[in-house]
């Protein structure tokens, strides 16, 4: 059994990296502070940015990232499991990747995750949102083996595709992670369902730092970072769009009782689906 003290930061990511790093390290020592030993921050701690030329102007490869470098720092002097839910990072072929990054208490990148799922869509309001063309999505589910937990990686829009959340815990993740930048819109629709339905559906843990209130750049995020239980209680969440930080103990054991009592990711099965092509009998005249 493991038990250790998770803390979901939510933070308000400007336009200006220097400016959001300095709230990112003030509020991840907070965070450790606690006595959290693994902190996750959201997606896009690094700079939420709308314009096309700021955005390309704001990020730079992964080895002179300023949240990638301060990360390391800081996981390595306070002891503790940093991940960095997401930033920018400018990939060798000149692309962006919406990175996440793990650091461990050594300090050093255990592992990292590029988003799959692109936010592509089209909301009421005109609200519309075009991820795929700014981000090259990523290939490749992550989970990582620690001495804390096995923790599975996940990104925003990702939290729509139960399929990823299903693969890690059927490779043995019993945390599985969503920090994320969720519009209001949506977040007020969906943020709480999603998150506790991809805990009960693999009797997992999931922590979601999330971005919350008006942004430099215009938009609107939800905010209520919360930690939700195997069995899809929410045991800590942030009741506002405000900066903030919550903790929770996780227990990993609760996650193994979650899957001996349902245990669907054992009971799951192959199957086809057939599309079948109904006849309809012409019923004209018909006596009633």
């Amino acid at each position: 059994m493991t038990v250790f003290k998770a803390a979901a930061v939510q933070m308000r990511s400007g336009t200006d990296v220097e400016r959001n790093a300095r709230v990112f390290e003030e509020m991840v020592r907070q965070a450790a502070g606690q006595g959290a030993h693994y902190v996750q921050t959201p997606e896009m701690t690094g700079a939420i940015v709308r314009d096309k030329e700021a955005r390309a102007a704001a990020f730079t490869t992964q080895d002179r990232d300023l949240i990638a470098t301060t990360a390391a720092r800081l996981a390595a002097e306070l002891g503790i499991h940093l991940h960095v839910g997401s930033t920018a990072i400018l990939r060798e072929d000149g692309k962006l990747a919406n990175r996440a990054f793990l650091f461990g208490p050594d300090g050093g990148l255990i592992t990292s995750y590029d988003k799959i799922h692109m936010f592509d869509v089209d909301l009421d309001k005109g609200e519309s949102w075009r991820e795929s063309s700014a981000y090259e999505p990523g290939k490749r589910g992550v989970v990582a083996d620690l001495a804390i937990a096995r923790l599975g990686f996940a990104i925003c829009y990702d939290l729509r595709f139960p399929q990823l959340f299903r693969a890690e815990a059927q490779a043995g993740a019993s945390v599985l992670t969503a920090p994320a930048a969720f519009t209001r819109q949506t977040g007020e629709a969906h943020w709480h369902v999603l998150l506790r339905a991809r805990a009960i559906e693999n009797g997992a843990w999931v922590v979601a730092a999330a971005q919350g209130g008006l942004h430099e750049d215009g938009r609107e995020t939800y905010g209520h970072s919360m930690i939700v239980d195997p069995w899809g209680r929410i045991v800590a969440e942030a009741l506002h769009d405000e900066p903030g930080i919550v903790v929770a103990e996780i227990d990993t054991e609760a996650s193994v009782a979650a899957r001996r009592k349902i245990p669907n990711l054992k009971n799951a099965r192959d199957f086809t689906v057939e599309i079948v092509e109904a006849g309809f009998r012409d019923l004209r005249g018909a006596a009633s």
